[in-house]
């Protein structure tokens, strides 16, 4: 899915339409993985999980039609990046805005054997920065190295005669990349993530003191 939306949105880039529709299919993929793949076990509700949506696909939308407004009379390479740029700030909207539920309420954090010791949101906070960086970097060396070929490729005399081959090379080439850099990025953080008793809430902090005063740091899942 990944590899066949983002190599459209590169391929279709030009025009407010293709943009509008590449972008909004693009977050809306996300805004499914990003609530699927989430931490913590408190559900939404449906009132909720319609607003998180709409938020979230309209202010991500909204990022890549700026930039693409922002820039018009810039080079053609530039041009080409305004899809990686429009991911990079919609990320950092999207999984927020999708998560938002753990934010209020927190996410479960335990003890190294798994025992459950409250909810932080701290810790929802610290797994959702982490998610967001690991997205970006996730979506980078696709996002960002077949522009340039690309660019090279469509000087050439093939492209000149077939342009209609554009979009099947720029999907695989965006394919290529993230073969590796999902992997590589969904390990970039461990999925049980740790922080320090201190960072806590001070209420959270306070209850592990008098039943766990030996407790040094909780661990939590950080979702993808």
């Amino acid at each position: 899915m990944n590899m066949t939306i983002t190599g459209c949105m590169m391929t279709f880039y030009r025009t407010t339409p293709a943009v509008l529709f590449w972008q909004w299919i693009n977050q809306s993929f996300n805004a499914v993985v990003n609530y699927t793949n989430r931490s913590g076990d408190a559900p939404l509700t449906v009132s909720e999980l319609g607003t998180a949506y709409v938020s979230a696909t309209t202010g991500a939308v909204a990022t890549a039609l700026g930039l693409n407004a922002l820039t018009k009379h810039v080079s053609p390479l530039i041009g080409r990046f305004v899809p990686f740029a429009a991911v990079a700030a919609a990320n950092c909207i999207n999984i927020p805005l999708m998560r938002q539920r753990e934010l209020k309420v927190g996410i479960p954090v335990t003890d190294e054997n798994g025992t459950r010791l409250g909810e932080s949101a701290q810790a929802a906070q610290q797994a959702i920065a982490q998610v967001v960086v690991s997205r970006i970097l996730m979506a980078a060396p696709g996002m960002a190295i077949p522009p340039f070929i690309m660019n090279t490729l469509e000087k050439k005399a093939f492209l000149k005669r077939f342009p209609w081959m554009s979009a099947p090379i720029q999907v695989g080439l965006v394919g290529f990349c993230l073969v590796f850099a999902t992997p590589l990025c969904c390990a970039l953080f461990p999925q049980k993530s740790s922080m320090s008793v201190t960072s806590l809430e001070p209420e959270l902090q306070a209850k592990l003191r008098e039943s766990h005063p030996e407790l040094r740091r909780v661990y939590f899942n950080k979702g993808l």
